[in-house]
């Protein structure tokens, strides 16, 4: 094999920066996740102490992590450890309150149990919630890492710096997007397909606000596409199927799609 491109790849290995694998990351999410509902877990904790005990072993996992990964071994690991061990009981209070809005809102939804278990929508938020929490405490590459992995599952892609207020409920949710600087209210219900995206992705807008702001209570079925920094969904606004938004919207506006559709007998085809 040529000598010049082995040294290419040889040098690329030196300069890498050293992040765990992420099976590794993921799997330390999905035990976070576990321990706080163990309807997706088989493990058994007879006592309290074994729990607080399981945290704890989870903050040191976590706290290898941060010191395996290059941008993260100069960052007070010790501090963001016990800030994020803190937030937990916050972090399962807003996660329940999904679980309620997928409950009360999906006819289908039988318990809370089959969400937790069986819905997509629940997984891919509660890696987005977690990465987020994580994100917060301005820890590098390892939130991204996690809301792809998700992404990666379900389909769904929400970036991990997005703000998302509490009872999110994403329906069905394959193909949907949430870009970086989405800001989505409380009680909204987005449908597959749904993008929150940016007007133009020029590297020069990466500091400022690219994506919509969805106020409270608004319900976006499948196929629309919202576009722009500047644009906001009015609160207890409906936005139809396959709508294409690139400009605000007041509160409680309907806004539908109107394609022309032609039903004909087939003989007359003939």
């Amino acid at each position: 094999m040529d000598r010049a491109f082995l040294q290419h790849i040889f040098v690329k290995h030196q300069d890498t920066e050293a992040v765990p694998p992420t099976k590794e990351i993921a799997g330390w999410a999905l035990k976070v996740i576990r321990l706080l509902y163990p309807q997706q877990s088989k493990d058994f904790f007879p006592s309290i102490d074994e729990i607080e005990g399981e945290f704890w072993n989870l903050g040191n996992e976590l706290k290898f992590i941060l010191n395996s990964t290059d941008g993260c071994k100069d960052c007070d690991n010790e501090q963001k450890i016990k800030k994020f061990q803190a937030a937990i009981p916050e972090l399962y209070r807003v996660l329940n309150t999904d679980v309620q809005a997928i409950l009360s809102g999906d006819p289908a939804a039988k318990n809370e149990y089959e969400v937790i278990r069986a819905y997509p929508g629940f997984y891919a938020i509660s890696f987005y919630r977690l990465a987020h929490l994580l994100n917060d405490l301005e820890i590098s590459i390892i939130p991204r890492i996690l809301t792809e992995y998700a992404h990666s599952r379900t389909g769904i892609d929400i970036h991990p710096s997005a703000e998302i207020d509490e009872y999110f409920f994403i329906d069905h949710g394959t193909g949907l997007v949430i870009g970086e600087t989405s800001v989505i209210g409380k009680h909204v219900k987005l449908y597959q397909g749904v993008t929150l995206g940016a007007l133009s992705v020029k590297k020069s807008l990466a500091n400022t606000k690219r994506h919509p702001t969805v106020e409270d209570n608004v319900v976006i079925y499948s196929g629309a596409t919202i576009l722009g920094g500047d644009t906001i969904i009015g609160a207890n606004s409906v936005i139809g199927g396959n709508v294409w938004l690139t400009k605000s919207v007041p509160p409680g506006s309907v806004v539908y799609h109107k394609p022309e559709i032609k039903v004909v007998e087939k003989e007359s085809l003939v």
